[in-house]
């Protein structure tokens, strides 16, 4: 390991980067461990959720160049899956539903990643959309989804047998360890070398192919992994609520998500938090007032807004602030 006086300037600013960031993500876990002593955890649970999905969402988008209108099928089956089998068997414990609600997103993502990702643009994104349909109206015909009614009274049950996840407080930790799990497992993709080769195919696919690499071989893999966290999102999400709807299976939530994502900032690994927690505190606030039913317009002017004044979004804005200033 180099000492101080043998690093040179560009591993001391490194090092210095490292540390900045270290501590801010040691900032926010102790925010968020404080968070539900301040603010109702149950809307604090959904955020996390949200923001779970679009980060998801967003190793896809933002670093394999991917845009998928399909993700709502992989948030809505693991959510199903979970809370049919914890609603079916008393005896299976939460975190093992939700294990196998995530395997189901996965093995679906393998299934639709493997019909969709030799496709490219606007045709991926079309494939991804009518394969998500399809996944829609099964699950309004399948029998043990409860149709346009949902999928009621799911128990929150005991973690591991032992913990009783009936206290809003309880829960709210849980998710909490459950969105850290899978936002580390995100950091740890994006700066592995196999987020390096996403990132190239991104920006020049031909030339990765030159390269030697398998690039679809590649967005597979990164196509798989990102449904299987949005079906852990989905899987968290019935759990909290108890309930399983087709709103998560419908095409609007597909489109939500990637508003969350771009508000935050594509690409970024904090923005699509900044988005979730934005569109949902908004859909939260607007929903109490005169305005309720015009949510949906509301968050359409922000968005254009948004990206009129900076493209990068919210996160990716700052980013560049600060490299300007500590650089």
């Amino acid at each position: 390991m180099a000492t101080t006086q043998t690093m040179t300037p560009s591993m001391k600013r490194e090092r210095r980067a490292n540390l900045r960031r270290n501590a801010f993500y040691l900032a926010l876990i102790a925010i968020g461990l404080v968070a539900p002593f301040f603010a109702y955890p149950v809307f604090l649970m959904k955020v996390l959720c949200f923001a779970l999905f679009a980060c998801a969402f967003n190793l896809l988008l933002g670093y394999a160049g991917l845009l998928s209108f399909g993700h709502a099928a992989f948030l809505a089956t693991g959510g199903y899956v979970t809370g049919y089998l914890l609603a079916s068997y008393p005896a299976l414990t939460p975190e093992l539903g939700i294990l196998i609600g995530t395997a189901a997103a996965l093995v679906l993502g393998a299934a639709f990643g493997a019909l969709s990702i030799r496709r490219q643009g606007i045709y991926f994104a079309m494939v991804t959309l009518a394969l998500a349909q399809l996944m829609f109206f099964f699950y309004i015909q399948a029998p043990f989804t409860g149709g346009e009614d949902g999928l009621h009274g799911v128990p929150r049950g005991h973690l591991f047998g032992v913990i009783s996840l009936r206290s809003n407080l309880a829960m709210y930790y849980f998710v909490f360890a459950i969105f850290l799990f899978g936002f580390a497992l995100i950091q740890r993709a994006v700066h592995s070398p196999f987020g390096q080769v996403l990132k190239a195919i991104r920006e020049n696919e031909p030339r990765a192919v030159s390269l030697g690499y398998n690039t679809d071989a590649y967005k597979l893999v990164a196509f798989i992994l990102s449904a299987g966290l949005a079906g852990l999102a989905g899987s968290t999400k019935t759990v909290v609520f108890q309930l399983a709807s087709l709103t998560d299976a419908h095409w609007h939530m597909s489109g939500e998500v990637i508003l969350m994502t771009l508000l935050g900032g594509v690409g970024t690994l904090f923005g699509p938090v900044v988005g979730a927690g934005l569109v949902v505190s908004l859909q939260h606030m607007l929903a109490q007032s005169p305005l309720g039913n015009w949510v949906g317009p509301i968050l359409g002017v922000i968005f254009v807004v948004c990206v009129l004044s900076f493209r990068s979004g919210i996160v990716g804005e700052a980013m560049k602030m600060y490299r300007k200033n500590f650089k």
